[in-house]
């Protein structure tokens, strides 16, 4: 007999292994009935992960079918959308339909949500197969059923912006919001964000500056990033240089800042990240691609002095923190529109 507690945690859907938590879990059950204390969802859009997609459109070669074959199978064999390779997963968005009479979730049938939390931890059913989605975007048209559980969290859509804009903006909240309270605890003077122009780190970069950061440098791969990025005015210095090379990533960067910020979604950032650090300041690793082992003895062979953190997802109010980031800065908006797929 499971406790109040050991239900609110979802314990409940665990299948296998036996002792976990759903986010551990090697397959969840999806039924679609709910407990006393949870939320169904009907699924209308997932948001895989960018590491998680990257990876499953590399090993495919880009072939959107086999992509989409890839998604259907780890769904219906997991009971949950979590990469096997990344072990990552992403979000959604849909509409509640169902609630449990204990739910303090605080949702009612009807209400329009985006989940935040993890697809590796939220039983997911897919019931169309994934049709409309042609494997080449993050973005996926989706039709099913998710389960929340009562510590889970959701937002309700807000009725002033697109779908796909919310779902892409809420997908990666906790980076802003773990940036500005790393920034402002530290009272941070010089920020680098490695990722710079994707989703996460453009949020990253205004976050870092609404809580007082004066030297703000970007980093991207890519000559047209860096003409993006600088167009966007978020940074006060835009650096091009291989996020994986570590070498690259020091000279680029030059002095050493205060707080780094990773948001790339390759493996192999971690080493450059350090060294981008000055002594005595602080490393967040927002990528699900990060190897906390290579973080933790690379920064050891390297007598490096920092502090490392995993970028929680979760910091209260983070999805109001970066909707907001999203509304009131023209080079976010700038920045996120043209990877929305509608």
């Amino acid at each position: 007999m499971l406790s109040t507690g050991q239900r609110a945690l979802g314990v409940q859907r665990v299948l296998d292994p036996a002792g976990v938590l759903p986010q551990a879990a090697r397959r969840l059950d999806a039924d679609p009935a709910v407990g006393p204390d949870e939320v169904r969802i009907a699924v209308q859009r997932l948001n895989l992960d960018a590491a998680s997609f990257r990876q499953l459109s590399e090993s495919h070669a880009g072939d959107g079918e086999a992509v989409r074959a890839a998604v259907v199978d780890i769904v219906a064999t997991r009971g949950k959308m979590q990469n096997p390779v990344t072990g990552s997963g992403g979000m959604l968005i849909g509409v509640v339909d169902a609630v449990g009479p204990e739910s303090p979730l605080g949702l009612a049938v009807g209400d329009r949500v985006a989940t935040l939390v993890s697809l590796t931890l939220t039983p997911l059913r897919i019931t169309d197969g994934l049709a409309r989605w042609d494997g080449r975007s993050e973005q996926v048209p989706a039709e099913g059923t998710a389960i929340l559980f009562a510590r889970s969290i959701a937002a309700v859509l807000p009725d002033d912006l697109p779908d796909a804009v919310s779902l892409a903006v809420l997908d990666v909240c906790g980076a802003p919001a773990a940036t500005a309270r790393v920034v402002e605890r530290a009272r941070a003077r010089s920020v680098t964000v490695l990722g710079a122009a994707g989703k996460s780190g453009c949020l990253s970069l205004a976050a870092a500056r609404a809580v007082g950061a004066l030297e703000l440098t970007g980093l991207v791969r890519t000559e047209a990033e860096a003409a993006a990025l600088t167009a966007a005015g978020l940074a006060d210095r835009v650096v091009v240089a291989d996020a994986t090379d570590p070498l690259a990533v020091a000279a680029a960067v030059g002095t050493p800042a205060d707080v780094t910020v990773v948001c790339v979604d390759v493996q192999g950032a971690e080493h450059g990240a350090i060294l981008a650090t000055a002594d005595g300041g602080t490393v967040v690793f927002f990528s699900m691609a990060t190897s906390f082992s290579a973080a933790a003895l690379g920064a050891e062979g390297m007598a490096a002095d920092v502090t490392m953190l995993v970028g929680n997802g979760y910091t209260p109010g983070h999805a109001d923190l970066a909707l907001g980031l999203y509304r009131s800065e023209a080079g976010v908006r700038a920045l996120i529109d043209p990877r929305v797929v509608e």
